[in-house]
């Protein structure tokens, strides 16, 4: 019934991500490798979580 005020996890989760890899972008461009690395990092496990949600939805 109220299901249009509930949020989408994967909607939020995807934006996360893209602001992750854009993140990652511009640390690489600053030649910090060390923080691209770990943010890439962070932006694949978000990615896993995506995978999986849109996994369970399909169930």
């Amino acid at each position: 019934m109220f299901s249009i005020f509930k949020r989408d996890p994967i909607k939020k989760l995807d934006k996360l991500y893209e602001s992750k890899l854009e993140e990652a972008m511009h640390a690489q461009r600053k030649g910090d490798i060390k923080s691209y690395a770990m943010i890439t990092a962070e932006a694949e496990k978000i990615k896993v979580q995506i995978l999986e949600l849109e996994a369970s939805a399909k169930a």
